[in-house]
């Protein structure tokens, strides 16, 4: 996953309906950029610069997103397109229907010819610098090294804002997780299932618990020699897997909202059972379910499907050596047994999500659907 960064967005309306044009800013920054974690209250401010009968309605965001700036400036010049913003190139300010603009990008200092970080007017302007305290009081300007709160203080705009009693909704929230406590997440090889975990984990505050296979030594040679290795892979696994979720699960975090995991144990009876011979099975799958019975369960098992062909291509891209001549029947196996796993499963809350036709890696629209999917909510698919 590419690191996020966190950038303090302005937002900002004089014609139609204001409050309006500001949400649907919101909705679609969030459909289409990144994670809005926090939003300002909004607040009526007269034109600043130009001559206007139409005050403002102002605002601003925090906002985490993988894109680099110009590709965020980028995103909010067609969401102002989509908006009806057509920006003109005569002087001088004047009336829009949407104004979007990247205050703060961390500590970053960035100036290219259409973009300039900090924005060299923030300081200066009281229907910015107020939403923004409001966030992020402690902020520091990178380059002029003071809080935003001091910032506020010494500004020289005398502008009277007045607080609006109407709150935007941050689209964020309609993904609620808080019905679940524990869910797992789980798929076939190259499915996306850690990256989606620790996605989530990060979006949503919650504690992950990642399967450790890259620790275990017997998986590099069960790729080279399958049957005289299998039994002692599986074995591995099944106690590896065992002492790990016992160990997470059992250690309270108070600071998260719930946990993730890309597994859950019961993968150890349906690899085993494609791996192991009979007799080596049937003694594993009862010292499987001596130890399984004393685990707790998800409240919810997500099984992430792909194809034969998009899982090659993930294995491919994700360039492991020892995954490179995984046969295309052994994957197959592995979906059937899964699949069959699930449809005889009575006390598992299960969700099988198709994602072959998906990249919730490159496309977040893609992402939040698969959200949707997970949390019962309908997400809407956006104009652009």
């Amino acid at each position: 996953m590419e690191k996020s960064a966190t950038y303090y967005l302005a937002l900002g309306s004089n014609l139609g309906d204001k409050f309006k044009n500001l949400q649907i800013a919101v909705d679609a920054i969030h459909l289409n950029i990144g994670q809005i974690k926090l939003i300002s209250k909004v607040y009526k401010s007269p034109p600043v610069g130009f001559e206007s009968k139409d005050d403002f309605f102002n605002c601003c965001l925090i906002l985490e997103t993988e894109l680099a700036p110009v590709k965020v400036l980028k995103a909010l010049l067609k969401i102002e397109k989509q908006l009806g913003r057509m920006r003109s190139s005569k002087p001088g300010y004047q009336d829009r229907s949407i104004d979007l603009d990247i205050i703060l990008v961390e500590d970053e200092v960035f100036h290219t010819k259409i973009l300039q970080i900090p924005h060299p007017e923030m300081q200066n302007r009281r229907f910015v610098l107020q939403p923004l305290n409001d966030l992020a009081p402690k902020l520091e300007h990178p380059v002029l090294h003071k809080s935003i709160s001091e910032l506020l203080e010494t500004c020289k705009d005398k502008s009277v804002l007045e607080p609006v009693n109407i709150w935007l909704k941050n689209p964020s929230k309609a993904l609620d997780f808080s019905k679940y406590s524990y869910f797992a997440i789980e798929g076939n090889i190259g499915a996306g299932k850690t990256s989606l975990a620790t996605k989530i984990a990060h979006d949503f505050n919650a504690k992950l618990i990642l399967e450790r296979f890259a620790d275990n030594p017997f998986l590099p040679k069960f790729y080279e020699d399958a049957n005289r290795y299998a039994f002692t892979l599986e074995m591995s696994f099944l106690a590896d897997r065992y002492q790990q979720i016992s160990d997470d699960l059992s250690q309270l975090d108070l600071f998260k909202d719930f946990i993730v995991s890309d597994y859950d144990v019961f993968k150890s009876l349906i690899f085993s059972k494609i791996t192991l011979a009979e007799d080596e099975f049937n003694l594993y799958r009862k010292l499987f379910y001596l130890m399984y019975k004393e685990l707790r369960k998800p409240d919810l098992y997500v099984y992430l499907y792909q194809n034969t062909e998009r899982l090659q291509e993930n294995i491919k891209k994700r360039g492991r050596d020892y995954e490179q001549n995984i046969a295309n029947e052994y994957l197959e196996k592995i979906n059937e047994g899964y699949l069959n796993f699930l449809k005889t499963q009575k006390d598992f809350n299960v969700k099988i999500i198709d994602i072959s036709d998906r990249d919730f890696i490159q496309n977040r629209k893609d992402y939040l659907w698969i959200l949707g999917e997970i949390c019962n909510t309908e997400i809407p698919s956006g104009d652009n």
